[in-house]
């Protein structure tokens, strides 16, 4: 519809953003004229959210309007490079375009294109909504489009709009709830053959849960992108302000719960890792870098003694579905409460009965350890999938050192530090057959980026080999070791690489000497090269398709 030219403004010396109507377009009346009420209608929306229109002019027969100059991309292109994003950056976003919305609502119209391609984003972490070239107001006599026509992008169209149905506000939010669903999931729930199948596909199922896709959400933020995509609208938020408060509320943890399937953060489950303060070096799926396992028990409610109110210093407190303890019984010191001392004496003595075997058990399990041959330690210690045990190494408990986990990094996203987590498991799987891949980008220096790659975690600090195998070429990569206490958040803090810089025109293997005992080992990769897999704009990306660490004698 329109061009955007970089201009400067002569009188305030500024540059600002110039959007011209098409010379082919000029001619239409009917276009012409909606061109210049979008200008109309923005000017009247002052929001550090939504783009500031200063001025409309006609330059040579064609309607021009005078914007302000926002230097970042569009959510749209960071999606196309990243695929999906943390949970902070994506309630971030949802924050600020409710808020953007709101103020529109207030002033009477629907924007009825929210999306993507919508949302500008700077460097500094600034969010404006922009184009409204298709908004509707809600009075009839301030409607900018003819009436009985469907507007708006085929993907992020509300029930409301595909049915012809008059609109307020909560279309724009159901749009809105669709572009986080697609920042968090990496797809929009929604998409068929054709525009027109996309469309109706809302109306006719549900979207994939988006707990089920992202499992380690912050706790209520899934819940709300489903109300948001409600089909009536009377089930969704009411405003972008609601939206807001609610996104605000989640960020903040206000609205944790403690329970047995959900602690709060900071706390873990058996299992798996806890929930790093903000700050933290986190992944894409919430989780934090540390691959290092807690043993604790669940959090759980009802932790006091009601009677005594004491907190049992040993175990895991009551939980919160239990029976109360008995109260028809006198407790006799020494005992648990409820129980008498002599039934409490005869509920002991098979617990240590069973210790004692345990004991025998783990003394008869250390002789034989200790007299087997090193086939029989191989046999007795499970491997991690993908890892590679060192005969002669040995991590912290006396085993052999292997790989613990593989992480992806990604130090040009402050959000989550990591790219295509998901696919990780496909480097260190001992099949040469399956790949992890960066995501693709416009240059082969990952668009100014220092590089993209992967994060070994050993099981104990230790000297040795990496083995790497890279699935495509031309590449260079470089390899770095750790022995920090968790994984460095930038290249920088990570010192100088073990050995020279690789790179080959043919794909194959990279071998690195780690000399130094250390914990973390990087393999960053910093040039991709192109593959058919990615698109004509975005034509270049990476891949590794082995990890392997031998420990030295």
């Amino acid at each position: 519809m329109a061009e955007v030219w970089l201009a400067t403004d002569m009188s305030l010396s500024r540059q600002v953003a110039v959007k011209i109507l098409k010379s082919t377009l000029a001619a239409d009346p009917v276009v012409a004229e909606r061109f210049r009420r979008e200008a109309i209608t923005v000017a009247r929306l002052s929001h550090p959210n939504i783009v500031a229109v200063h001025d409309t002019i006609d330059y040579d027969g064609r309607q021009a309007v005078v914007m302000q100059l926002i230097n970042g991309k569009s959510l749209r292109q960071l999606l196309d490079e990243q695929k999906r994003l943390g949970p902070d950056l994506t309630m971030h976003v949802g924050s600020c375009v409710a808020a953007a919305l709101d103020a529109a609502h207030a002033a009477g119209l629907v924007h009825r294109d929210v999306k993507p391609g919508n949302i500008l984003i700077t460097p500094d972490g600034r969010v404006l909504l922009a184009d409204f070239g298709i908004a509707k107001g809600l009075s009839s006599a301030d409607d900018l489009t003819s009436e009985n026509v469907m507007m708006g992008t085929a993907k992020y169209l509300s029930p409301e709009q595909v049915r012809g149905k008059k609109l307020d506000g909560r279309a724009d939010l159901y749009a809105l709830g669709l572009v986080l669903y697609e920042c968090l999931a990496g797809r929009v729930p929604f998409l068929g053959e054709s525009d027109a199948d996309t469309a109706l596909a809302r109306l006719q199922r549900d979207p994939t849960d988006l707990s089920r896709l992202r499992p380690t959400l912050p706790y209520g933020l899934s819940s709300l992108i489903h109300e948001l995509l409600a089909r009536n609208p009377d089930d969704r938020p009411a405003t972008g302000d609601e939206l807001r408060t609610r996104l605000s509320r989640i960020a903040s943890g206000a609205d944790d719960r403690t329970t047995t399937i959900t602690p709060p953060r900071g706390s873990a489950l058996p299992g798996r890792a806890a929930t790093p303060p903000r700050g933290s070096l986190l992944r894409a799926d919430g989780a934090p870098t540390r691959m290092s396992q807690p043993t604790g028990h669940p959090v759980q409610h009802g932790g006091a003694d009601r009677a005594s109110g004491a907190t049992p210093r040993n175990g895991p407190s009551r939980p919160i579905n239990a029976p109360p303890p008995s109260r028809d019984r006198t407790p006799t010191s020494g005992s648990p409460r409820g129980v008498p001392a002599k039934q409490f004496q005869q509920k002991r003595t098979p617990s240590v009965i069973v210790i004692v075997l345990l004991l025998l058990a783990v003394i008869v399990a250390a002789v034989l350890w200790s007299e087997g041959g090193a086939a029989k330690r191989k046999a007795a210690v499970p491997a991690i999938p993908g890892s590679t045990p060192a005969a002669a190494g040995a991590g912290a408990t006396g085993g052999p050192i292997t790989i613990a986990q593989v992480i992806s990094f990604d130090p040009g996203d402050t959000q989550t530090f990591s790219e295509n987590p998901d696919q990780v498991a496909l480097a260190w799987d001992a099949n040469p057959a399956t790949v992890w891949r960066t995501n693709c980008y416009s240059d082969p220096y990952f668009n100014g980026k220092p590089g993209v790659g992967l994060v070994i975690e050993l099981s104990a600090a230790a000297a040795g080999t990496v083995d790497i195998t890279v699935d495509n070429a031309p590449y260079q990569l470089e390899v770095f070791a750790s022995n920090a206490a968790t994984i460095p958040a930038s290249v920088g803090e990570w010192g100088h690489p073990v050995q020279p810089k690789s790179f080959s025109n043919t794909p194959g293997a990279v071998s690195a000497a780690i000399s130094t005992p250390a914990r973390f080992v990087l393999v960053l990769l910093i040039q991709a090269a192109q593959d058919p897999g990615c698109s004509n704009s975005f034509p270049y990306r990476a891949g590794i398709a082995e990890v392997s660490f031998t420990a030295t004698p």
